[in-house]
């Protein structure tokens, strides 16, 4: 058993990084209502109008927009492409199955600027104009990560006799898709997304590279927070940013923290109507 002594000390470098990682966020959060530009501390005087003239900043809000669709975008196709390839990885044996796993994990492990680098490249090398299509471009490489991430490891979790039993009812592909795996992965799908759309909404790195002119939030934070007059609403914005990516990120914990893939699956078999298997005319055919 842990002495007394540990857990105080466990408690107490718990408190310590919890400070350490929050704190910084909170400050954020007073600066948005400071009066002054300047950002000292304490703050004497207090106010909202900050708030007053980042809502009418066309250029902000622009960025937001230009930030939510890209976001969206990349998030559909990095759901779509990264399930299709945790599925196929973890399904079928085929030679080379752990070299391209290795390779669909290898854009999150590479730091963002070598990323970015690489992408601008080659959008120059193939002549095409920076826009919000190359920023999606960029965007969907490591937001396929996330995806593949958090199906992967739920496939994994996963029962194989589930699947098995459904093959022996007689069930298709779909069917066994349908009433199976897709119960079994569906939070992670919805983890995967919501992950991948935060990490959309408030990349700077890549977005530098491949942007151009386009502006998006992160670009205008960044742009912002080294002209003195404008870092008060750059504080507004940034509290806004931090609101917006804390929902999804919340969600997205409370899902992939949740029951066993296999146990929502084993629940779902035992509580829902059975399968439908095919007739013998059905079999016939």
């Amino acid at each position: 058993m842990e002495s007394r002594f540990a857990r105080a000390m466990i408690r107490i470098g718990s408190a310590f990084v919890m400070l350490f990682l929050y704190v910084p966020l909170a400050l954020v959060f007073v600066y948005a209502f400071n009066n002054r530009i300047g950002q000292k501390w304490p703050i004497d005087s207090w106010t909202t109008k900050y708030w007053g003239r980042a809502w009418h900043n066309s250029l902000l809000h622009e960025a937001l927009k230009n930030s939510l669709e890209i976001a969206l975008v990349a998030t559909v196709v990095a759901l779509l492409l990264g399930s299709a390839a945790a599925l196929a990885v973890h399904r079928f044996k085929f030679f080379g199955r752990n070299s391209i796993s290795f390779l669909l994990l290898l854009p999150i492990a590479l730091p963002g600027i070598l990323t970015g680098i690489a992408l601008n490249a080659s959008i120059n090398n193939f002549g095409f104009t920076f826009s919000l299509y190359t920023i999606m471009i960029g965007h969907i490489t490591f937001c396929i990560v996330v995806v593949y991430n958090n199906v992967i490891a739920r496939l994994r979790r996963s029962p194989t006799s589930l699947i098995e039993a459904s093959q022996d009812l007689g069930a298709g592909g779909w069917q066994t898709f349908r009433y199976v795996t897709f119960p079994a992965i569906r939070t992670a799908l919805v983890a995967g997304a919501l992950l991948a759309f935060a990490l959309s909404f408030d990349e700077i790195v890549v977005t530098n590279f491949t942007s151009g002119a386009e502006m998006t939030i992160p670009k205008f934070i960044y742009n912002n927070v080294r002209l003195p007059k404008n870092r008060p609403i750059v504080n507004v914005v940034a509290v806004l940013v931090i609101v917006v990516m804390f929902i999804p990120v919340y969600i997205a914990q409370r899902l992939a923290g949740g029951g066993g893939a296999g146990a929502g699956a084993v629940a779902r078999s035992e509580t829902s109507e059975p399968m439908d298997a095919p007739t013998a005319a059905e079999t016939a055919v």
